[in-house]
């Protein structure tokens, strides 16, 4: 029930013509999304759930403030105000103080829902509106540059993907401002690579980093390595395309921001590159027993990923 609601609630945000349609489908999507983390009485969950429900709650305020002022005249400062708020609800830098605490306390099922689902009627938001481009490049370089800094020493999993997340945002802003289907095609592949990632650690019950590559025999500790490459945007996996395609767009209107953001993603890649071959370096093998139907079931899944840029290649060829 409160996955439809979190679903149809996303569905108004992004189907909305008035501020107050939208301000009322974030709320839906926030009581939607509440139950869902507070599924336990796990008190790491109780935290984040507090700590996910205020920060969204000024968030709203500072929506319901910025109509308000628009009520009377469009001015910069409710626009400024309302894209602050809109930062904020997608845990964008420097806005993003909550979202590493709050990735910590959930599961992996609920943070591929944090990571994917929750940034879609943000962007949506950022899509539509004529953005302050001064204020969303800021927010593209911060984004980018605290992420990689921040994820380098992280030992939690979900930490290390939260900053993963945060990096990706700035690579979607950025999208934004080059065409507004274009951030569509970067998230879905996007979402589709970190569906990967935390299928194999939900499947295996891996949470710290020092557990990466110990409970997964040889082939599937092999398709984590590539899933690490694609989502770090290495050629030739599909993590590559939707940058490269990025990059294009932007060297034509924002040479400069394209250079920095660059060379920005060379610092998550370095922590992508640490946990996918930390594995190579550990003897010991706990091997939890799957079916194979699951090992293979995992395996088809990854081909995408691995096999995805020479598919998509063909298909942009042949079109």
């Amino acid at each position: 029930m409160f996955l439809i609601s979190l679903f149809i609630s996303t569905l108004i945000v992004m189907s909305s013509t008035t501020w107050l349609g939208v301000w009322l489908g974030l709320e839906i999507n926030l009581l939607a999304m509440i139950p869902l983390m507070e599924n336990s009485n796990n008190m790491l969950k109780t935290e984040a759930s507090v700590k996910y429900f205020t920060t969204q709650v000024v968030a709203s305020s500072l929506i319901l403030l910025s109509i308000m002022m628009m009520t009377k005249t469009y001015s910069l400062t409710s626009s400024l105000i309302i894209m602050t708020a809109i930062f904020i609800k997608m845990g964008a830098a420097p806005f993003h103080f909550w979202f590493p605490s709050v990735m910590e306390g959930l599961s992996w099922n609920n943070a591929f829902i944090m990571m994917t689902w929750q940034k879609l009627a943000p962007m949506s938001i950022i899509s539509l509106i004529n953005p302050n481009i001064m204020m969303m490049i800021m927010i593209i370089i911060l984004s980018m540059m605290v992420s990689g800094i921040m994820g380098i020493n992280q030992t939690s999993l979900r930490k290390i993907m939260a900053f993963s997340s945060i990096n990706h945002i700035g690579w979607m802003l950025a999208a934004t401002m080059s065409s507004s289907s274009m951030w569509m095609f970067y998230f879905l592949i996007y979402m589709m690579i970190n569906a990967n990632l935390v299928w194999m650690f939900n499947t295996y019950k891996i949470f710290q980093f020092k557990q990466l590559m110990i409970k997964m025999d040889s082939h599937l500790k092999l398709f984590l390595i590539l899933n690490f490459m694609s989502i770090a945007g290495i050629p030739p996996f599909l993590g590559f395309l939707p940058k490269w395609m990025v990059i294009q767009a932007m060297s034509e209107m924002y040479m400069y921001l394209m250079y920095i953001m660059s060379v920005m993603t060379l610092i998550p890649v370095f922590f992508y590159i640490r946990m996918a071959f930390t594995g190579l370096m550990i003897i010991q093998d706990n091997l939890k027993k799957e079916s194979y139907f699951m090992k293979w079931t995992i395996a088809c899944s990854n081909i995408m990923s691995i096999m995805g840029l020479f598919t998509m290649t063909l298909w942009f060829n042949m079109n």
